[in-house]
């Protein structure tokens, strides 16, 4: 039994360890995100990474469960004891020990060898920064007393452009046969390698050319496995009088067996108890479970392979066994998909492996949300039958589904929101998800989207931003106050107040996240500025002193440096900011969606619609209007509904209609 003493200690002897090694915190959508991340940081690769969770998020399954993670990753103790290895090794390297694989610059090379009464060479071009083959070295080399002819024209052509790593003939010598090199052929007994055991020529004798080698071992009868790499080292660095693998029989390569990939976490002590502030564990908060969607993939079945036969070098077969089949672990809510392999889920809810095989529990449902029930944090859909009260919230990597309505509360999903009832925020609430918000009505709250808001009645006082549309469709469709922000497209019936006096501002056409961070940019620019001028007047006033005085007490000096040193920073911090501005900007600029507001009814005068950049302010009344943005203004023309977008389309995932 884990009991908390044993928890503790286990947490300690953790700790120690995580002493001796680099960790780093990241923060993403999705579990991989992050140790992609992490493994960035850090200069490995993700295999190598070991974590521990510290702020609950989801694991990014079939793109629907993207709630931020957070982190601390870390490689493992075996993986730096590696690296400590190759650090050594690469040390030995940089002292002289450097294989020619990993150099990045190599001068040219030649080659000078006799096959049979003619003169061959072979010159290799150098690679990167290394030196050219040398002219005059590679002529004279060639150059010898039994020489016939010998084309030097030829070898200074070569020298320039190589030869394509073969041979060229370039002269004739006088061969003698009885000097030429003799090739010994050994082939073991159990016919997996043939080796050449080679005499050194003698003077005007003839070298071993690769043809040759082949031929003889050919006539030997070997017929698979050949070295022919092997063979032209050989060509090329010749080694005499000591065996020389030249033939290797091609080994059997035994088929895999079958096997499960699971697509989900299956050990259960690698999702982590989460910690309060104070070190204790908080039992409230598992992270034991992971949502999945009906007909989402949990695993595949990789068949058992086939073994492929091998060969001796005498063309002797070599058996391989072939891979052994296992059956497919399903459970509870689980079936195979039309491809007989993957396992999908047939129901919405968690995932988990129970004595082997894979089962699906369904979706949280309670009748309402309240102090019976508390917060509700689930990695899945939620369905709420009733209200959610004041104070209560609501997290879900799935969909939410609440039935009546919702107070001051914070109602945070992966998937779609579908509110039966309104929101009354009491300025205080807040609403969030990547996919599509629907809801009768939304009053005094926050809303921040990732594709669509569709309200039936009305929006009120609320700050709405939606990375596509805002949609109310009602009879009673009317937004009143508040600042609602759409790439794409904003539609209602009426738009502001009779009376003007409640703010009420339309922005379309632009990345809202990427404005706002802009609007949040400007202003800590100018804050900056006004705290540069302040810190240059002071450099100014104490170098005017010391230019009078020649010198300044040691406290003015040092204040003297310290605003030099925040000046730097404050320089730099500048630059940065100008940076990101330039580039949001830019995207700003780039953004196909040019965006329009569209009113079926009236806007009401006091309204401001931006479009893009550029504001218009309604003075009067307006009826059926659609603004839009033309060549560097804001253009007003008549409403036409077929222009208007009728259907986002049905909450994606689990529904209960």
């Amino acid at each position: 039994m884990v009991t908390l003493e044993k928890l503790r200690l286990e947490m300690e002897k953790q700790l120690s360890i995580d002493k001796e090694i680099h960790t780093v915190v990241v923060c993403a959508d999705t579990v991989d995100e992050c140790l992609a991340d992490a493994a960035v940081q850090l200069e490995t690769k993700i295999k190598n990474l070991e974590y521990e969770v510290i702020e609950r998020g989801c694991g990014g399954i079939m793109g629907l469960m993207k709630k931020p993670w957070k982190i601390r990753a870390y490689e493992s103790s075996s993986i730096l004891q590696q690296k400590k290895k190759i650090m050594e090794e690469q040390l030995a390297a940089e002292n002289g020990e450097v294989g020619e694989e990993k150099q990045v610059s190599r001068d040219g090379l030649f080659y000078i060898h006799r096959f049979g009464a003619h003169i061959f060479v072979k010159v290799l071009l150098p690679v990167g920064d290394g030196k050219p083959v040398d002219v005059n070295d590679l002529i004279n080399t060639a150059r010898r007393p039994d020489n016939l002819s010998l084309d030097e024209d030829l070898l200074a052509k070569l020298a320039v452009e190589g030869t394509n790593g073969q041979y060229v003939e370039v002269g004739d010598y006088n061969h003698v046969n009885a000097g030429d090199a003799i090739l010994a052929v050994d082939i073991s007994k159990d016919e997996m390698s043939a080796t050449i055991t080679v005499s050194r020529p003698s003077q005007g004798g003839s070298e071993l050319s690769e043809e040759k080698i082949i031929n003889t071992i050919k006539t030997q009868g070997v017929v698979a496995g050949i070295l022919e790499d092997k063979i032209i080292e050989f060509v090329d660095n010749p080694v005499y009088d000591m065996p020389y693998e030249v033939a290797a029989a091609i080994q059997p390569v035994h088929g895999a067996d079958a096997c499960i990939e699971y697509m989900f976490e299956t050990d259960s002590t690698k999702l982590k108890l989460k910690e309060t502030e104070n070190g204790q564990v908080d039992f409230k908060e598992l992270n034991l479970i992971q949502n999945v969607v009906a007909g989402q993939p949990l695993a595949v079945k990789h068949l058992a392979q086939r073994g492929k036969v091998g060969k001796t070098i005498m063309g002797r077969l070599l058996e391989a066994k072939n891979g052994k089949d296992i059956a497919i672990p399903l459970g509870q809510n689980t079936k195979v998909d039309k491809d007989g392999r993957t396992v999908v889920a047939e129901k919405s809810g968690h995932v988990m492996l129970v004595g082997g095989k894979i089962c699906v529990e369904e979706v949280y449902e309670v009748p309402g949300v309240n102090i019976k029930t508390g917060n509700i944090t689930y990695m899945g859909t939620v369905i709420c039958r009733g209200n959610v009260e004041d104070g209560f919230n609501i997290k879900a990597s799935g969909n939410v589904e609440i039935y009546g309505s919702v107070g001051n509360c914070r109602i945070e999903a992966e998937g779609d929101i579908v509110i039966s009832q309104g929101v009354m925020g009491r300025d205080e609430g807040y609403i969030s998800t990547p996919k599509t918000l629907w809801a009768r009505f939304l009053q005094n709250v926050t809303v921040k989207v990732g594709e669509h808001v569709v309200v039936n009645d009305n929006i009120m006082n609320s700050n709405v931003t939606a990375m596509k549309k805002i949609l109310l469709k009602g009879k009673r469709a009317q937004i009143i106050g508040g600042k609602l922000f759409a790439t794409e497209e904003i539609t209602a019936k009426n738009i502001g107040s009779t009376s003007g006096s409640i703010e009420t501002i339309l922005q379309v056409g632009y990345d809202p996240e990427k404005k706002q961070r802009l609007d949040e940019l400007q202003e800590m620019q100018s804050a900056l500025t006004k705290q540069l001028e302040e810190i240059e007047m002071n450099i100014s006033t104490l170098e005017n002193q010391k230019k009078v005085r020649r010198s300044l007490p040691k406290e003015k000096e040092e204040a003297l440096a310290k605003y030099r040193n925040e000046r730097s920073e404050l320089v730099e911090s500048s630059e940065k900011m100008a940076d990101e501005i330039n580039e949001i900007q830019e995207r700003l600029r780039e953004l196909k969606a040019v965006g329009c507001v569209n009113a079926s009814g009236t806007v009401y005068g006091g309204t401001i619609v931006y479009v893009r950049d550029e504001k218009d302010t309604v003075t009067t009344d307006c009826k059926s209007v659609t603004f839009f943005y033309d060549n560097g203004f804001v253009k007003r023309g008549k409403y036409d509904a077929t222009q208007v977008t009728e259907d986002v389309g049905a909450p994606d995932g689990y529904s209960s209609n």
